[in-house]
């Protein structure tokens, strides 16, 4: 007898919020939700001049006909980081296709951190996943995305399905990077050597801020991922790595080291690690 599958209702999400200096502190000063995606209160683990904030989709996974959209805007002066409680996960879908947007305005003397945990897509999801950073002036990013295509540690292939994936980076409505790419499952770009290479990890990061250079460059060349692959380029105005690999632990790990060789530079910080990520 066939076991019927679940059902799942389509969510429409949406969450904005506004960071903003408040004399010495950044504070959280707007915040608008509609739907299955809302903020914990706001964090202060390394003083009031850095707000934490943890963006939670309460649902815990994301089924075809969904669509989140987070808007997040940080005003001059004020410095955010943002993560995720845990992995997102984007279930097997009949045909719909589930669509996320992401959506970072950083005004000059700002400095916004976007970290997410990682994303895993079941086989079988059709998934859209689209984030526009955009800078004013000297304003400072550092982010990073990680994928995991299929439920690698139960054994499962990303056999069927589709995703897209879309980033940009502007500093003064003039692009720093721009990137779109489409994944099938087990297609021809799962398997080339020239893009995944048969593996079902990848990352970017990325770090964009006025006085990037050669010196970040080989600092994060120097270090190198446990397991897979890392390197690290350095384009005008924004240096990237980029991860491939089997591990979602071992891309995160990297990030991380990266992230705190990079921090220093870009944001005259050493990097705080958010304290959900210890739980």
């Amino acid at each position: 007898m066939r076991v019927a599958e679940p059902i799942f209702a389509s969510w429409r999400a949406e969450l904005a919020l506004g960071f903003e200096r408040a004399g010495p502190r950044t504070v959280l000063a707007r915040r608008r939700h509609d739907g299955p995606l809302v903020v914990q209160k706001p964090l202060y683990p390394e003083g009031g001049a850095v707000c934490h904030a943890i963006v939670v989709h309460p649902p815990g996974g994301i089924a075809g006909g969904d669509a989140l959209e987070i808007a997040i805007e940080a005003g001059a002066g004020s410095h955010a980081l943002l993560t995720t409680p845990g992995a997102g996960k984007w279930y097997r879908s009949a045909g719909p296709e589930a669509g996320q947007s992401v959506r970072l305005d950083v005004a000059a003397g700002a400095m916004l951190e976007w970290l997410p945990q990682e994303t895993i897509l079941f086989s079988g999801a059709r998934a859209r996943l689209a984030t526009e950073v955009r800078l004013q002036g000297d304003a400072g990013y550092l982010g990073w995305e990680i994928v995991c295509l299929g439920r690698t540690g139960s054994g499962e292939r990303f056999a069927t399905g589709e995703s897209r994936f879309s980033s940009a980076i502007l500093r003064d409505g003039r692009p720093l990077w721009l990137e779109r790419g489409c994944i099938t499952g087990d297609g021809v770009r799962m398997a080339s050597a020239a893009v995944l290479a048969a593996q079902p990890v990848f990352g970017t990061l990325a770090a964009a801020f006025p006085a990037v250079g050669h010196a970040e460059l080989e600092a994060c060349r120097a270090v190198s991922p446990e397991e897979g692959r890392g390197a690290a380029t350095l384009l005008p105005g924004v240096l990237l790595a980029r991860y491939l690999g089997a591990s979602t632990e071992s891309a995160r790990r990297w990030f991380s080291a990266l992230w705190r060789i990079l921090r220093p530079a870009c944001a005259g910080r050493k990097a705080v690690e958010p304290r959900i990520w210890r739980t």
